[in-house]
């Protein structure tokens, strides 16, 4: 199984963004336990990191291309605002769980919504990082 792990704007600045938040963890640390999990699990583990919505959407659809059995996203702000993401997860029919570090609806109103949870099989969201293993042991699940 491989599982393509997507991280939208910002989330290269973890560590040092709002860690009152997001904590001081950095992006490398996080690839780091997600990749140790998914070796656990015996998963084929990527990563995509951009902070621009067209860079997402091109990952999305060449996951397709690849053959990726699962997709394990954190939209970052585009969660609340990019029709585009919804409509790359839906066209390309791969099993996708959005991720949030943060519970999104505990925060700011307009976080509250969230575009590609529509074409996602599963939403984790509040767990801090560990919400990405989560999302990974979801999605290992679901092709065993």
């Amino acid at each position: 199984m491989k599982i393509l792990v997507i991280n939208g704007p910002n989330l290269n600045m973890l560590g040092i963004r709002q860690p009152e938040i997001y904590g001081k963890t950095t992006y490398e640390d996080l690839k780091a336990m997600i990749s140790a999990e998914a070796e656990r699990l015996g998963v084929a583990v990527d990563f995509f990191q951009s902070n621009h919505e067209g860079a997402l959407v091109d990952a999305i659809q060449q996951a397709y291309f690849d053959r990726v059995d699962g997709i394990v996203i954190n939209p970052g702000a585009y969660t609340h605002t990019s029709v585009a993401l919804l409509d790359a997860v839906k066209a390309v029919s791969t099993p996708t769980v959005e991720v949030h570090i943060s519970d999104p609806e505990t925060r700011e109103e307009f976080r509250h919504v969230s575009y590609i949870r529509a074409a996602c099989v599963a939403t984790v969201k509040g767990r801090g990082l560990e919400g990405y293993l989560e999302a990974l042991r979801l999605l290992a699940k679901r092709d065993s």
